[in-house]
């Protein structure tokens, strides 16, 4: 193993955003994202409890509608897209009697390493006031036909192109009652050892006015963990004492979304949220999380509650119920754009390297980190423990890379910053930087792990 020894006053001063492919996003149409909405709402309802074997009506309708879509998309694309459904019989909360639940998926198989996998996902199911009522009209546009209808688009967007790593493309049910569908996801990623590299989870994504009136057509939240769900208590420990709490995975999926936003001048702005999710809410991304998997989830800049989760009718004078005519299409238009542009880097990108990082009682740190398949450079970053974005402290270049994956920064005190590491191919793609801290590395934690 060789050495880099690097002096302060080679530092960079500011981070290169990410690379996307010039306008890979271009194919997203607002026209088709409002026909997609609008023909599963009109499927009446899509409640999880509806049943799987209706032709015009209910769930079991509408997931065959979307692998029809699918189909259709991947016949456009010379067979490019493997679709299939992924079910198991489940029951619990909110679901008194165990049923089929069924999502429906599109795989667009990686040339090089199709074992990494980029998840774009929504789910399809819808509901009104009662979330045990299985009958009454509930057309669930925003929530979420908008996140079912910007990963049909995203998969006739990227179908066009090859990646050397897999996307998975996702419709799934069962979240309204009790995030069943992203428990079965996660549970399938896990049995086919999938190594996922991110899950791009959308749900409500299609409005940009809120209950109190307030407007935001410029922005979409970004929501990610800080300490790992999947962090055990000695894991947890060293977090506290070495830093990590802020430094998941998942958070620096969020500041990679963030910093990519900003190469889009016509593109929406990434409001990092540093929750899981909304306060007492949740989303099928977490399942992922539960299991080690980065993941986060896109939402409205705010929400509008009058239309969500309600039955159809007007009372005092307001109208309530997830309607098409509430929602802003070329809003959603922007937010799929976004998703393309991500899972467009992240498909071409390398995984994140696994950094650790020395500090202790020394005037440098020393980073190390293994070689990752399809990597011809490395860019090492820093940042204060106060601030949030990433600078760029170095790049290991290509004649460097496949053997130098030590570097001592000198004199980078180490209490005063946190480090991390980006792999980059040789097209530009650069993956999300994985921190050199406690649980940093974009891989589930081993069972009482160190970190």
């Amino acid at each position: 193993m060789r050495y880099l020894i690097l002096p302060a006053a080679i530092c960079a001063a500011f981070a290169t955003p990410a690379i996307a492919q010039d306008d890979v996003a271009a194919p997203v149409s607002a026209d088709r994202l409002q026909a997609d909405v609008e023909r599963m709402v009109a499927f009446g309802t899509r409640h999880t409890l509806s049943g799987l074997d209706g032709t015009d009506r209910g769930i079991g309708a509408a997931l065959a509608w979307g692998r029809t879509e699918f189909e259709e998309t991947s016949a456009a694309c010379g067979g490019c897209l493997e679709t299939r459904y992924v079910e198991a019989e489940m029951g619990g909360r909110r679901i008194p009697e165990p049923v089929l639940i069924r999502n429906s998926i599109a795989i667009q198989w990686g040339t090089e390493r199709p074992n990494e996998v980029v998840i774009i996902q929504g789910h399809i199911d819808s509901r009104v006031s009662d979330v045990m009522d299985a009958e009454s009209e509930a057309p669930g546009a925003n929530d979420n036909a908008s996140g079912s209808a910007l990963v049909l688009e995203a998969a006739r967007a990227l179908s066009q192109r090859q990646y050397p790593t897999t996307i998975v493309f996702a419709l799934l049910m069962g979240e309204e009652q009790g995030l069943y569908g992203g428990n079965l996801l996660a549970d399938y990623a896990t049995e086919q050892g999938w190594t996922v590299k991110a899950v791009l989870n959308n749900d409500v994504v299609g409005g940009s006015c809120g209950s109190d009136g307030t407007c935001d057509a410029d922005h979409v939240r970004v929501f990610s963990e800080g300490v790992r769900a999947d962090a055990d208590e000695a894991t947890r420990a060293r977090m506290r004492s070495m830093g990590g709490a802020n430094d998941s995975p998942s958070r620096n999926l969020s500041r990679f979304l963030d910093r990519l936003a900003e190469t889009d001048a016509e593109g929406l702005d990434v409001r990092q949220t540093w929750r899981s999710d909304r306060m007492g809410r949740g989303g099928d991304h977490l399942p992922f999380l539960d299991r080690g998997y980065p993941a986060i989830r896109f939402s409205v800049a705010i929400e509008d509650y009058e239309h969500q989760h309600q039955d159809l009718r007007v009372e005092d004078g307001v109208t309530y119920g997830d309607t098409v005519d509430e929602m802003d299409f070329p809003y959603l238009a922007l937010v799929t754009r976004l998703n393309v542009r991500a899972a467009d880097v992240l498909a071409r990108a390398p995984m994140p390297p696994v950094v650790q990082g020395d500090g202790i009682v020394r005037p440098d740190v020393l980073l190390e980190w293994e070689p990752v398949a399809g990597a011809t450079r490395y860019n090492v970053y820093r940042r204060r423990t106060d601030e949030r974005d990433w600078t760029l402290r170095t790049t290991l270049e290509s004649d460097e890379a496949a053997d130098l994956n030590s570097i001592i920064l000198a004199p980078d005190r180490g209490d005063d910053w946190i480090f991390g590491v980006s792999s980059v191919a040789a097209d530009g793609a650069e993956s999300p930087v994985s921190s050199a801290v406690p649980g940093g590395g974009f891989y589930p934690l081993p069972v009482d792990s160190e970190g």
